[in-house]
């Protein structure tokens, strides 16, 4: 088998089908298959034409993909319009399905995605929003995921860590998505609470209590985003931001710190705040410090910066923005609030308008929108 050869091929493949008209990462995607295809076939049976054999199996593995695209959307379809259910009996094996799902022979992001569609509900447009990734990507990994585990006796349930990245996922898809999922996942994870003694178990509910503590006050009557420094505290349901509180200061006391701990602790200082002013930047600056450390994700860095911004100023803000990848979802929305906050309305105006064009959701996208414009009319004024 000459790996040089299939090296040297594999951008020529991807690019005929491109341009016959399969999208970038559904054709990488193919032409993947094929490249294992041919890993398993051409020492027996070489071909005569490689790179036309490459190009003829991708492009049938494309067309089969998308068939299988077009099946699935129809079947998730069908699910939306049939009737509902009637009563559910007392047993409840959700908990115990989200186990079985994170399969141990699956990897981590693949067990997340195949339960995120299978037993929480998400369609793959939505999954595939969550991962930032294109649909047509999340769906082959899901079917991928299926076809592991096809066969296999699912009597190995999967680890706690993989079932709280699942629950958490599922939560923040019903806390800011177009589906009511985080009761659900709320209710889902003091089962967990319940049965497992382990901290970040209790780290991920307090910081699900805290975050749905204000969900009431995040949207405006007509549907438009009100920012935290906005919303209306008064209105926040302090009965689940006590028990939170209480449930993170039990988990913390124990010494045994993970990434929903440090986040709930980080929503915690938001909701001891009671205006915008008293916030304690300096002390949400250390907790995103721990952040980075155990999860060195960029995400994570891109809200350190706006937590610099506020407890240094917006010139520290930018430059801890400034070594972070400026192609990250929400970069430049953070840039244009940062640049607004030292006083250069212009670039801030500029920068608002380009968010709004990369904005994930009409919502975002009407908020940024409004925030150019508000900046625009300052300056011609």
């Amino acid at each position: 088998m000459n790996e040089a050869l299939l090296r040297s091929l594999t951008p020529s493949v991807l690019g005929i089908l491109v341009r016959r008209g399969a999208d970038f990462a559904a054709a990488e995607d193919a032409v993947q298959d094929a490249l294992v295809e041919a890993v398993r076939v051409w020492p027996a049976e070489p071909p005569r034409d490689p790179k036309a054999w490459l190009v003829t199996v991708a492009w049938r593995r494309f067309l089969d993909a998308t068939r299988a695209d077009t099946a699935r959307r129809r079947r998730e379809d069908l699910v939306d319009e049939e009737p509902a259910p009637g009563p559910a009996p007392a047993a409840d094996d959700t908990l115990q399905l989200y186990f079985l799902c994170a399969h141990p022979s699956l990897t981590p992001s693949s067990a997340v995605a195949l339960t995120l569609r299978a037993v929480g509900g998400l369609t793959t447009r939505q999954i595939a929003q969550a991962y930032l990734v294109p649909e047509a990507t999340m769906a082959q990994r899901i079917s991928r995921a299926k076809r592991t585990v096809s066969g296999i006796r699912f009597d190995q349930p999967g680890d706690v860590a993989t079932v709280l990245r699942v629950l958490y996922l599922v939560f923040n898809e019903g806390y800011s998505g177009d589906v009511d999922l985080s009761a659900e996942a709320i209710r889902l994870t003091r089962q967990l609470a319940a049965a497992i003694d382990h901290p970040e178990v209790a780290g991920l509910l307090a910081l699900m209590l805290l975050h749905h503590a204000r969900r009431a006050t995040r949207t405006g009557p007509d549907g438009s985003l009100v920012p935290l420094a906005e919303q209306d505290r008064g209105r926040w349901d302090t009965a689940s931001i006590a028990e939170g509180v209480e449930i993170l200061q039990t988990a913390l006391a124990r010494d045994r710190l993970g990434q929903f701990q440090a986040e709930a602790a980080i929503a915690a200082l938001h909701a001891d705040a009671r205006t915008a002013g008293e916030t304690d930047w300096v002390q949400i600056v250390e907790w995103y410090d721990e952040l980075v450390r155990l999860t060195d994700s960029p995400v994570v860095r891109l809200n350190r910066a706006v937590a610099v911004g506020e407890a240094d100023g917006p010139r520290a803000g930018l430059a801890a923005l400034a070594e972070l990848d400026d192609s990250l979802p929400r970069h430049t929305a953070v840039a244009a609030y940062l640049h607004e906050r030292e006083g250069d309305l212009a670039t801030a105006a500029r920068l608002y308008a380009d968010a709004a064009q990369k904005a994930p959701d009409l919502a975002e996208r009407d908020y940024l929108t409004r925030q150019a414009a508000r900046l625009n009319a300052r300056l011609r004024g």
